[in-house]
């Protein structure tokens, strides 16, 4: 079966992207930055493209300028076991960048990040719907997800 590779544009700042990334999840590393040579047709020495890997995850990522943005359409979904890894995370992924809603956030760079515990599905596959709607619910009133409020919305349900 032949590998599914995301690849990601970024607007001249591939270098410092893979370096912020790889810095905040473990087992990462920056396998590759092509840099353009004196043949161009970019700046010798900039970034033109490169490899790099997020926790077992391989991305491809290009320099490719302003032409094209990222946009919620895609995002990348963290899925954290608890609290603490939400709270890890959502606080490196938002430095610099925005909250948005449920869970989301763009980074500095503009990506799109969802960090999600894994309790939030157990909760909203719930048998009684009455709870796995109050879940549900919950989580549509937050930011960054905070499992305690939804146990506690699920709890009153």
């Amino acid at each position: 079966m032949p590998s599914i590779t995301p690849s990601l544009w970024f607007d001249n700042n591939l270098e410092e992207a893979a370096q912020f990334y790889t810095s905040i999840f473990p087992n990462s590393t920056i396998e590759a930055l092509h840099r353009y040579n004196d043949a161009g047709p970019g700046t010798p020495g900039d970034v033109v493209y490169g490899v790099f890997v997020l926790d077992g995850h391989r991305f491809l990522a290009i320099n490719g300028g302003p032409a094209f943005q990222f946009t919620e359409a895609v995002s990348l979904m963290v899925e954290c076991k608890d609290q603490d890894e939400v709270d890890y995370y959502w606080d490196r992924l938002v430095d610099g960048g925005e909250e948005s809603q449920c869970g989301w956030l763009k980074d500095r760079f503009g990506l799109s990040w969802q960090i999600t515990p894994t309790r939030l599905f157990e909760l909203q596959e719930d048998p009684d719907s009455a709870r796995a709607t109050a879940a549900t619910k919950a989580m549509h009133g937050m930011r960054k997800i905070v499992i305690a409020e939804l146990e506690d919305a699920v709890h009153d349900a």
